[in-house]
């Protein structure tokens, strides 16, 4: 996962996703307390799941890497739902506070200094770009592909102005080290 991807979906959670044996428990919640839904749900064995939840001294067995990783994704899909949309429909309505730590570099015309260096941004973005970011997340679109909407975006609150000056202006926007939406 990406830093883009990672930070979108932090803006979306308001309580961190449970790990490890809560995140086993959460998904025995969610599927009413069967060991059998969980295993088909992760693709094992029900004796496995019912090692991992077992009371029983000296039986209880920790799940494995990979066995970890099912378990992590399968949370995070389930996790907050209710929450997750509200704040999505928020944040296409409002539009979002986009904090970044990335190289930014642009094309220029002669005389400028348009050399990509690594900049420290805050900037409000609207709702038409939240909606763009949903759409290329949903659609399986790679970070790149949200690279080139935030460019884009960025190129024209931040170093256009909002369309009020640097006409025609290209904006190159890489080696990303944090991104952080702020959905209020």
């Amino acid at each position: 996962m990406g830093e883009i991807v990672k930070g979108l979906e932090r803006a979306l959670l308001t309580r961190p996703v449970p790990t490890g044996d809560t995140a086993v428990r959460f998904l025995l919640k969610a599927e009413k307390g069967s060991t059998k839904n969980v295993a088909v749900l992760l693709g094992i064995s029900q004796r496995t799941v019912q090692r991992w939840v077992t009371t029983r001294p000296g039986m209880r067995r920790r799940p494995g890497a990979v066995h970890a990783g099912l378990i992590d994704e399968a949370v995070r899909a389930r996790w907050q739902p209710r929450v997750r949309a509200r704040r999505r429909t928020r944040a296409e309505a409002d539009g979002f506070v986009f904090h970044t730590r990335a190289r930014f570099g642009f094309a220029a015309p002669a005389g400028s200094s348009d050399d990509p260096r690594v900049r420290l941004i805050t900037q409000y973005l609207s709702g038409e770009v939240a909606r763009e970011l949903f759409a290329a997340r949903d659609t399986g679109g790679g970070e790149q592909q949200q690279l080139v909407i935030l460019a884009r975006a960025l190129g024209h609150a931040y170093f256009r102005d909002g369309g009020l000056r640097a006409h025609g202006l290209g904006i190159a926007f890489t080696d990303v080290e944090f991104a952080d939406f702020s959905i209020d």
